[in-house]
């Protein structure tokens, strides 16, 4: 049973793991950038948006990134107050212009104060960590530790309260694999692949239930705990890499 799952997993991994599928998903908007800073921010503010329908959340990214004149890092590490009266408008679902201008805010203050988005995700990460989660909530605790109104922390995900904080793990997916498929950027090297946990939302949840790989219902950090394991039976050093299969065949196969 292992065996024929495991080399139905990589069958799906190296079919959805291609730049063939970038133009119709979220990562298409950070892949318009080549500098570093400009991949990361770009990167993590799709990310925070990325929920619901693809479609709005590619055009919702691209006009982020419109708005900063197609140069992320300079922008935000030199916007003038008008400037970031452009984002008052900027509407995504729940994620309005409050706390777009937050976001701004705090990616100027990790750039300017911490050396980047990297170092702030990174010092929570021990060499024994099994997951993101002290990855995540190190950075929430930094990310938070300016006024703010208490509404746009629903944006960030707090693991510890149960979230499965699939949008910061596809992020931090996107940041540290680097398997030169042309897909994931693989720009950090602080936290290892086997360190990283699997955006789970509902396509995976449901494909890997349906696989046998994951019993528990609700889809949580429980439930992440849960696939994270299951998937180190496949590969200890890469079990991310099973996104691509597990969300493929959730959205493109109706599996």
């Amino acid at each position: 049973m292992i065996a024929d799952r495991y080399a139905f997993l990589e069958e799906k991994y190296h079919r959805y793991n291609h730049p063939d599928f970038i133009e119709n998903d979220p990562i298409s908007i950070p892949h318009r950038f080549s500098r570093k800073e400009d991949i990361e921010i770009s990167a993590f503010l799709v990310a925070t948006i990325a929920w619901g329908q693809r479609p709005v959340i590619i055009r919702n990214g691209n006009r982020l990134v419109e708005n900063m004149d197609l140069a992320p890092h300079d922008f935000v590490v030199n916007a003038t107050g008008k400037e970031l009266d452009r984002f008052n408008t900027f509407v995504h679902r729940t994620f309005n212009g409050i706390d777009c201008r937050y976001f701004l805010q705090r990616l100027a203050a990790a750039y300017r104060e911490e050396g980047g988005l990297e170092p702030v995700f990174v010092r929570g990460v021990g060499k024994d960590s099994t997951d993101t989660c002290a990855a995540i909530l190190g950075f929430r605790n930094w990310f938070f530790g300016a006024e703010h109104e208490k509404r746009t922390q629903k944006h960030v995900p707090n693991p510890s309260k149960g979230s499965s904080s699939k949008r910061l793990n596809m992020f931090l997916r996107w940041m540290v694999r680097n398997d030169n498929r042309g897909v994931d950027f693989g720009l950090w090297k602080g936290i290892g692949t086997d360190q990283l946990s699997i955006p789970l939302d509902v396509h995976t949840g449901n494909v890997a239930r349906k696989l046998g790989l994951l019993s528990r219902r609700q889809n949580d950090w429980k439930a992440v705990q849960e696939l994270d394991n299951e998937l180190r039976k496949y590969d200890a050093t890469d079990p991310v890499k099973y996104d691509f299969a597990l969300f493929g065949l959730g959205v493109f196969e109706g599996f």
